[in-house]
C-alpha cells in the first residue's frame, strides 16, 4: 500500500506504516491533514454554507484557501489569535470575525469526527512511518494527539476555555492490521493475489457506522459462469477478511469503499489465523463491492476447484450488511447441501438446568419470526431453572449426522446480526464496549454483537426440541408438536412468516424451508435431505413442533415471544407456574 491517506465515500482510511504524526506540528502539516481540510472546504461549497461564503469572501481559490487555512492553524499551535492580528501576517484577514473562524474550527473537527476512520497498518520489517510503535499504541497516542491539536487551537489560540472535557473517540473508529500473504487459490482467482489480508482488527467502540440503505431484498441467484475469472483488482482498493464460517474457510474481499461491513464482519464470523489458511484452498470466495457498473449479486459452484463463489457489485442499492452476511451464509448453506447436511435458517440454545440435565433447542424461521427474541425471553425468565445457558447460534446452522448416527447440529457464526428493537431495552447499552451499530436511528436498526466461542458453534449439539417460529398464528398455544412427519413438514416446507420490515417484504410471505439462502436456489436437491432429516428426528425421539411467537401480529410484538418462552421453560421443567429467581431487589 503506497498511499498514506484516503477518503472515499465517507471513509478515513490511514496508513500508519506510511504516516504516522507525532507532534502536534507533525499533524497539522501532514498530508493527510491537508486532505481531509481539503475535502471540508468542498463539503461546505458544495452546500454553499455561511462559512464558506465566509472564507470564500477572503480567498475566492478554494485551492489557495485551503492552503492558507492550514498553514494559519500551525500558527495557531504557537501564537494566539491576537498576536497573529498585531504581527500584521497576511493570515490576518481570517480573524477580523472571530466567532467564524471559531467556527471553523468547531466544525472542522466536527467534519473529522463524523468521517469513519481507519488506521491500517501492514506487517512487515521495514516501516517508514509507523515504525516499531505498538498499533494499539499507535492509536491510543493518536487519539491523544488529535484531543490535543484541537483543544490546544482551542482553548490556548482562540481563548475558548473549556469546563467540560469529554473524552470522546476522535481518532480511529477502528484499525486493521495486514500482511501480504501469497494464497493457495487455483490459478482463476489469480486476479486476487496481491489483495493484503487482515490479521487483526481492533475496534473502538461505540462503534457506529450508516450505509446507503437499511433493508435486504430478494435471494441471490445461481448463475453457470464464474464471476471472479478474468477481472481485474487493484490491491491498494481491497481487503480479504479471512472468515471461518462454521467449518468452512472464507476468503472475504471487500472494497475498501465499504470498510464498515468488512470491519463488521469480526463480530460475526470468526477471523481466521495464518496457520488456519497458510496452503489451503478456502472453501468459499466472496467478492463484494466489484465496480463493474453492474447490478450483479450471483453466485456459482466451481466444481473443478471444489469452490462456491460470489461476486456483488458495487451499488448503493446493496450497502447494506445483510448483503455481506447473506451471501456468505448462502455459500455455506449450498456447499453443506452438496454434502448432506441441512442448513437451518434458525437459532439454538444449550441450556444447563440445575438438575444437571442439558436442553439442546433449535427455532427456526425466516426473517422477524421471533427466534431470537424467544431465546433471549428463555434466558430471563429462566434465570430460576437454569445454570448455564449458551446460544450455539442465532441465525444459521446446520443439521448433520455424527459417528454415531445421531441428528445433531452445529452452527456458523460466532455472532448475532439483530434489530435493536428487538432487544429487551437496555440489552444493547449493557453490550456498548463489544458492539457495532449500523443505522442506529433509523428503522430496522441493527447491532452486531459477538456472543458465542468459535469452538461452541462448530461442536457437535444434540437435539431435544426443534420447533417452527409461527409469528403469523393468532390461534393455537404457544408451543404445539407435532403428531407426525408429514404435518410437520407441511409447515416447515411453507415457510411462512408475517413479514414485519426487517426485508423489502410485508404481509404473510413464505419461502421454502423458510431459508432463502441456498435451499431456496436448490429445492430439488434440498428435498429428500429435508425428507431424510425428519425421518430421522421422529425415529430419534426429537420433539418436533411450532412455537407461536406471533411477532407479527401487532401488540404482540413482547407478549408473544415472552409467551412462547414461558411454554418452553414449562415444558422443559414440569412446572405449572414459573418461579422467579431470589434475590435482594431493595437497591
Amino acid at each position: 500500500m503506497a498511499y498514506k491517506f484516503k477518503i472515499t465515500r465517507g471513509n478515513a482510511i490511514m496508513n500508519f506504516s506510511e504516516e504516522y504524526c507525532q507532534s502536534r506540528c507533525e499533524l497539522i502539516e501532514s498530508d493527510s491533514f491537508g486532505k481531509v481540510l481539503a475535502k471540508f472546504v468542498k463539503d461546505n461549497a458544495r452546500r454553499d454554507t455561511t462559512l464558506y461564503q465566509y472564507l470564500h469572501e477572503r480567498n475566492d481559490d478554494d485551492v489557495s484557501l485551503t492552503h492558507d487555512l492550514q498553514y494559519t492553524l500551525r500558527l495557531l499551535l504557537v501564537m494566539t489569535d491576537n498576536m497573529i492580528i498585531k504581527s500584521g501576517s497576511p493570515y490576518a484577514k481570517y480573524f477580523d470575525q472571530p466567532k467564524m473562524f471559531k467556527r471553523f474550527v468547531e466544525n472542522l473537527y466536527t467534519f473529522w469526527r463524523k468521517l469513519q476512520r481507519y488506521a491500517v497498518v501492514l506487517n512487515r520489517e521495514q516501516s517508514g512511518g509507523f515504525q516499531n510503535v505498538h498499533f494499539t499504541s499507535a492509536q491510543a497516542a493518536f487519539e491523544e494527539l488529535v484531543l490535543k491539536t484541537y483543544r490546544s487551537i482551542e482553548e490556548t489560540a482562540l481563548g475558548n476555555k473549556n469546563n467540560v472535557y469529554r473524552q470522546i473517540t476522535a481518532g480511529v473508529n477502528a484499525g486493521l492490521v495486514l500482511t501480504n500473504f501469497r494464497t493457495n487459490l487455483p490459478y482463476e482467482y489469480r486476479c486476487l493475489d496481491d489483495i493484503p489480508f487482515i490479521e487483526e482488527v481492533i475496534i473502538h467502540p461505540p462503534f457506529i457506522a450508516y450505509s446507503k440503505r437499511n433493508k435486504r431484498d430478494g435471494v441471490f441467484p445461481e448463475i453457470n459462469y464464474n464471476p471472479i475469472e478474468d477481472h481485474k483488482f487493484d490491491p491498494e482498493q481491497w481487503f480479504c477478511y479471512p472468515a471461518k464460517i462454521g467449518s468452512l474457510l472464507a476468503f472475504v474481499y471487500f472494497n475498501v469503499k465499504f470498510m464498515a461491513q468488512g470491519v463488521a464482519l469480526c463480530n460475526l464470523f470468526e477471523l481466521a489465523n495464518e496457520n488456519e489458511y497458510r496452503g489451503r484452498k478456502p472453501d468459499l470466495v466472496y467478492v463484494y463491492g466489484y465496480e463493474d457498473g453492474e447490478m450483479n449479486q450471483a453466485f456459482y459452484q466451481d466444481d473443478k476447484n471444489n469452490m462456491l463463489v460470489a461476486l456483488l457489485s458495487a451499488n448503493d442499492y446493496f450497502d447494506y450488511f445483510g448483503y455481506m452476511k447473506k451471501m456468505c451464509l448462502t455459500l455455506h448453506n449450498v456447499y453443506q447441501l452438496n454434502h448432506g447436511n441441512l442448513p437451518i435458517h434458525g437459532a439454538m440454545v444449550r441450556m444447563k438446568l440445575h438438575d444437571d440435565t442439558v436442553k439442546n433447542i433449535v427455532v427456526m424461521g425466516d426473517s422477524g419470526a421471533g427466534k431470537s427474541e424467544t431465546i433471549e425471553q428463555i434466558k430471563g425468565l429462566g434465570a430460576a431453572y437454569i445454570e448455564d445457558v449458551m446460544t450455539v447460534y442465532d441465525d444459521m446452522g446446520l443439521l448433520h449426522i455424527d459417528d454415531n448416527g445421531k441428528v445433531v447440529s452445529s452452527g456458523t457464526e460466532v455472532g448475532a446480526f439483530v434489530r435493536l428493537d428487538d432487544l429487551d431495552a437496555g440489552y444493547s447499552f449493557k453490550e456498548l464496549d463489544r458492539s457495532v451499530f449500523l443505522n442506529p436511528d433509523q428503522k430496522n436498526a441493527r447491532v452486531v454483537i459477538p456472543i458465542t466461542d468459535w469452538e461452541d458453534v462448530v461442536a457437535s449439539h444434540h437435539v431435544d426440541l426443534f420447533l417452527y417460529a409461527n409469528n403469523y398464528d393468532a390461534e393455537g398455544e404457544p408451543l404445539e408438536f407435532f403428531d407426525n412427519e408429514e404435518e410437520a413438514l407441511k409447515v416447515f416446507r411453507a415457510g411462512q412468516r408475517m413479514a414485519k420490515g426487517t426485508t423489502t417484504e410485508y404481509g404473510l410471505v413464505g419461502s421454502y424451508f423458510a431459508n432463502p439462502f441456498g435451499p431456496v436456489q436448490r429445492q430439488e436437491q434440498t428435498e429428500p435431505i429435508l425428507r431424510s432429516y425428519f425421518d430421522k428426528m421422529f425415529a430419534q425421539g426429537v420433539k418436533v413442533g411450532q412455537l407461536h411467537t406471533r411477532l407479527g401480529i401487532k401488540g404482540n410484538e413482547h407478549t408473544g415471544p415472552k409467551d412462547a418462552a414461558i411454554a418452553i421453560l414449562k415444558y422443559l421443567t414440569g412446572e405449572n407456574e414459573l418461579k422467579k429467581l431470589s434475590g435482594d431487589d431493595s437497591e
